[in-house]
């Protein structure tokens, strides 16, 4: 069995079952004018990732591995939306309003979309999800089963919100998790270093974090 270098200690990849998960790199999170941007984030720090999860991507697909793409929207009507969701904090723009790139957060709306250099592909699958993690309201679960996942890589935004939240709801439902470094970040530093510390501490609780070359590394040589 090929193994990836990380911590806290190698990852035992299965390469006839592990897939790749990229968090919700949207227009919203990641460009100046979307929802992030209002919220008073730096959205630099997310697009300075992007070279390195298109690279990511690129290595799962050439290995001929599952990509899997989330998107964090909700329905026109907001029927999927909890008040306590959409009422939080005192935003300049909330969820459903109109933004500078249509309504924020609204399924088909040009913010909610992937970032163009990180758009799926034919055959990729795309999930639209309503909460943080990717398994709420969603048929990631069952996807997964089908096709015989048991191991996920993970890279996307933001580290300690949406991508640990879907990397324990993971955990708990069976699955390896390795977090690659490189391709996730946070609007604030010091919590993308608290959620790769939480993740692999205690042996692994949540799951490995690893760097990118070694991971393309290992999927390549596997």
């Amino acid at each position: 069995m090929a193994a990836i270098r990380a911590e806290p200690f190698a990852f035992p990849l299965k390469k006839d079952a592990v897939a790749l998960v990229v968090i919700d790199m949207q227009r919203d999170f990641a460009e100046e004018g979307g929802f992030g941007a209002s919220l008073g984030n730096d959205v630099s720090r997310v697009t300075a990732i992007v070279p390195d999860v298109k690279r990511l991507i690129a290595g799962f697909r050439a290995a001929g591995l599952p990509v899997i793409h989330t998107m964090e929207c909700h329905r026109p009507d907001l029927s999927d939306l909890p008040p306590a969701k959409r009422n939080r904090g005192a935003p300049k723009l909330r969820i459903g309003d109109e933004g500078p790139m249509g309504r924020i957060l609204i399924a088909g709306e040009p913010g909610t979309a992937i970032l163009p250099e990180l758009a799926p592909i034919a055959g990729e699958v795309v999930i639209e999800k309503p909460g943080k993690g990717a398994f709420y309201a969603t048929p990631l679960g069952d996807i997964l089963q089908e096709k015989g996942i048991a191991q996920l890589v993970f890279a996307g935004v933001t580290t300690e919100v949406c991508v640990q939240t879907t990397m324990r709801e993971a955990n708990d439902r069976g699955h390896e998790c390795l977090l690659v470094e490189e391709a996730t970040e946070s609007y604030f530093p010091e919590f993308k270093a608290a959620a790769i510390a939480m993740i692999r501490a205690q042996g692994a609780i949540v799951g490995w974090t690893a760097k990118l070359d070694d991971v393309l590394e290992g999927i390549a040589g596997a």
